[in-house]
């Protein structure tokens, strides 16, 4: 019979895990950035989240694919606060691959604003509400992250107000004027695939749980 430490060791290795990679993620995009108070502003919703994350795991514990991509949206966010999102190299390759006409990395960063944030919702409506699973979940969800993603572009309007001419770093429009449209439609379409592409993986593992 396994004894209570026994059965708490995996859990802690577990959370323990979580929160030294993002610490990793936070302080290598520290060493390496180019611009300090771009690096706070991109970096901070991993400052807030991961030790949020971390303090409520024993209260809640998401399934495991929620954090394995929380951590994909923490790579993103750091490597956006290491160079600005305008100046990511894999933006420039992109734009050589494909013909855009601007660094496009910070697409992929509102394609996750919608991604991540969808299975969390997802997850915390079904474990704490009387939502169950079909239409009206998945239409909710991604409404859930539309309304983040309009936070988010209000909070980039602010700084800009705030900041002047010095906010360009951060916000990142290279000038392009459909660019906070353009931000909500991709965190939509992370949202949706999201849904689409692992709702029964996710299903699966809460059902393990």
């Amino acid at each position: 019979m396994r004894t209570q430490t026994q059965v708490r060791k995996p859990f802690l290795q577990y959370k323990n895990g979580f929160l030294f990679i993002s610490f990793l993620i936070v302080v290598g995009s520290f060493l390496c950035t180019r611009d300090m108070l771009t690096w706070f502003l991109e970096i901070f919703p991993i400052i807030i989240g991961a030790p949020l994350l971390y303090v409520t795991y024993e209260k809640f514990r998401f399934s495991s694919i929620v954090y394995f991509f929380v951590l994909i949206h923490f790579v993103i966010l750091a490597v956006g606060s290491i160079y600005t999102y305008a100046e990511v190299p894999l933006g420039f390759w992109m734009q050589d691959w494909f013909g855009f006409e601007r660094n496009n990395y910070d697409k992929i960063g509102h394609f996750a604003q919608g991604f991540v944030p969808a299975l969390i919702a997802r997850e915390l409506l079904l474990r704490t509400s009387t939502l169950t699973r079909g239409k009206w979940l998945n239409f909710i969800v991604p409404s859930i992250c539309l309304a983040i993603s309009a936070v988010y572009e209000l909070i980039e309007w602010w700084v800009a107000i705030l900041q002047g001419a010095s906010s360009e770093a951060f916000l990142g429009t290279q000038g392009y004027e459909w660019d906070t449209q353009s931000d909500m439609f991709f965190a939509l379409i992370g949202a949706v695939l999201a849904i689409v592409l692992f709702r029964h993986v996710q299903d699966k593992q809460i059902e393990r749980m």
